[in-house]
């Protein structure tokens, strides 16, 4: 491709709005340009990049019997209906009416497409197992979309469904995509973990996250380098290092004008983690009171499993149900006008703290559960660096994420209430047990860029690059500096090479400087100085390293070269 005639406007500049690495390279190479809040156009270099994702994405898909179909992005509200995510799913999802006024959805996802489907075209267990696949739009009206094509309103997606007679069958299935997924991340370039995560709306019995490590992430995810140990914070459970108690006695101390942990802690010189914090939240419209240890956090995803939806109580709130000023509430003697379950994190089961007095203006210090109060203890704190993994006391790092891909194991959740239905051996009707498998493209691109840059710029994996070859003719009107570097262009072009030939007449300085930005796996510089050594300059863009490659054994150079990166 020829640089002159490519669409490929690059900006010195980082965009004022980005915060991503991703976000800002992305735009100042001339790969995506933005429409509006979360709508992203893809121009020719962008769109070559996704276009080597999807074939990766397809050759695995296809390698496991995926079948390629394509599906509505617009769908009848009737099928969301009757799967129940119509009442359950709130403004994330876009809501429309046709001309004759019946209720439509963009759709953010096809569960409850493929169980139509899946109920008029598979008849018996013969048909059976069955995995169909798209790359297809998704639309989510994301409240803050926000990193650039990372997080957005309209976004391309690889979603597959598996179709099988039983949970034995799903198992492999699941096992299938597991190991695909594995290898579309592997050559795509990145560094990934897998690991447990909450179905969330999906539903299902089961669900796995392919993570890929980056502080534009929005996920967290808990790891312990000893024994793999992996899972989204949402899920992760952990054993909070357990402080040197000291030998206190119950008294109550005064703390005047501290409310928060920090005010506390600060004045009566004692650690968080020798502290309890009380909150007191309603769950519906009943008040119930969940304790944590003072350096933690409550988690919040847990708490709702064992209560329900529930929300902070107000000040006011508090004074009601309690007859204690918030900031001073506390477990022990505390006399509400009508019994308030407690639930207290796992890591208060033993030790001695300080906690609200219900008094305002002090605090107990040496206050025993069990002793001066009685909880219901459950996991309810959210892991952190420096805790202890569950399964083998080893350190537990938490790392911030992009989520690249999921897979869930949906069971029967969406084929019973859309009658998706097969007769088994026996003549018997049973319901298709179900899985769901998503990759977003774009969003690998960005995690791709964000673990491969530098100062410059991108530094592409030559699996999705959008160019193979960046030729660099340097003042192409020297010498024959123009004519040897269209002889290595065809050359490369016939090697079946993908070259960027650079053939602008612009500065050598801003040339270098838009090969770096654009990241292409190799650059072949070509000037009067290196034609005078009858030599192609080459520079590995991830390495740096350059050397001096005869002309006549420049694309033969190049095509062993890629050769061997594909191999590795």
């Amino acid at each position: 491709m020829r640089y002159s005639k490519k669409l490929l406007p690059t900006h010195k500049e980082d965009p004022a709005d980005a915060e991503a690495i991703s976000h800002k390279l992305m735009v100042r190479a001339g790969m995506v340009r933005q429409l509006a809040a979360g709508l992203y156009i893809h121009l020719p270099l962008g769109l070559r990049s996704l276009e080597k994702v999807n074939r990766i994405i397809r050759e695995e898909m296809n390698a496991i019997g995926g079948q390629e179909i394509t599906m509505p992005v617009l769908h009848p509200a009737e099928v969301w209906q009757q799967s129940g995510r119509w009442y359950d799913i709130g403004d994330e999802m876009f809501r429309l009416k046709d001309r004759n006024q019946r209720d439509m959805v963009l759709g953010m996802t096809h569960e409850e497409i493929i169980a139509w489907l899946a109920a008029r075209e598979v008849r018996s267990y013969r048909d059976l197992p069955q995995i169909w696949y798209q790359i297809q739009t998704k639309l989510r009206d994301e409240a803050r979309p926000k990193s650039g094509v990372l997080r957005t309103r309209e976004f391309l997606m690889k979603d597959s469904y598996t179709l099988d007679l039983d949970a034995a069958g799903l198992d492999q299935s699941y096992q299938l995509h597991y190991e695909a997924y594995v290898k579309v991340f592997r050559r795509c370039g990145l560094k990934f973990y897998i690991v447990e995560s909450d179905p969330g709306m999906m539903g299902g019995a089961g669900a796995h996250e392919f993570m890929a490590p980056s502080e534009a992430g929005e996920d967290e995810v808990a790891l312990c380098e000893k024994c793999g140990y992996a899972a989204n914070v949402e899920l992760a459970q952990s054993n909070p290092p357990a402080p040197e108690f000291p030998s206190w006695k119950l008294e109550e101390v005064a703390t005047p004008d501290s409310r928060t942990i920090e005010e506390v802690c600060s004045y009566l010189g004692v650690s968080p983690k020798l502290t309890i914090k009380s909150l007191l939240l309603m769950a519906d419209d009943k008040p119930v009171m969940a304790l944590v240890r003072g350096d933690q956090q409550l988690h919040e995803k847990k708490f709702r499993s064992l209560v329900g939806e529930f929300r902070p109580a107000h000040r006011e709130e508090v004074k009601e149900f309690t007859g204690v000023e918030a900031g001073f509430l506390g477990p022990a003697r505390l006399f509400p006008k009508q019994p308030i379950p407690v639930i207290a994190d796992t890591s208060l089961r033993e030790g001695v703290f300080v906690a609200g007095a219900n008094r305002e203006g002090y605090h107990l210090r040496g206050v025993v559960p069990g002793e001066h109060f009685s909880a219901r203890f459950a996991d309810i704190h959210l892991a952190m660096s420096g805790d202890a993994c569950p399964q083998c006391q080893g350190p537990l790092k938490v790392e911030k994420t992009i989520e690249i891909g999921n897979i869930f194991k949906l069971g029967t959740k969406y084929s019973i209430p859309l009658k998706a239905m097969y007769l088994d051996r026996q003549g018997q009707e049973r319901p298709i047990v179900m899985g769901s498998y998503g990759i977003g493209p774009a969003r690998i691109i960005a995690a791709a860029v964000e673990q491969n840059h530098d100062k410059d710029g991108i530094i592409f994996n030559l699996s999705i690059a959008p160019f193979e070859v960046h030729l660099l003719p340097v003042n192409l009107k020297q010498g024959t500096v123009g004519e040897e570097a269209e002889r290595l262009y065809q050359g490369l072009s016939l090697a079946g090479v993908e070259p960027l030939f650079d053939d602008r007449e612009e500065a050598p300085g801003v040339k270098f400087k838009d090969a770096d930005l654009l990241g292409a796996p190799l650059r072949l510089t070509l000037s009067a100085k290196t034609l005078r050594e009858k030599a192609a300059e080459v520079k590995v863009r991830r390495s740096g390293e350059v050397r001096m490659v005869p002309l006549d054994e420049a694309v033969s150079w190049v095509k062993n070269w890629i050769e061997d990166q594909k191999k590795k």
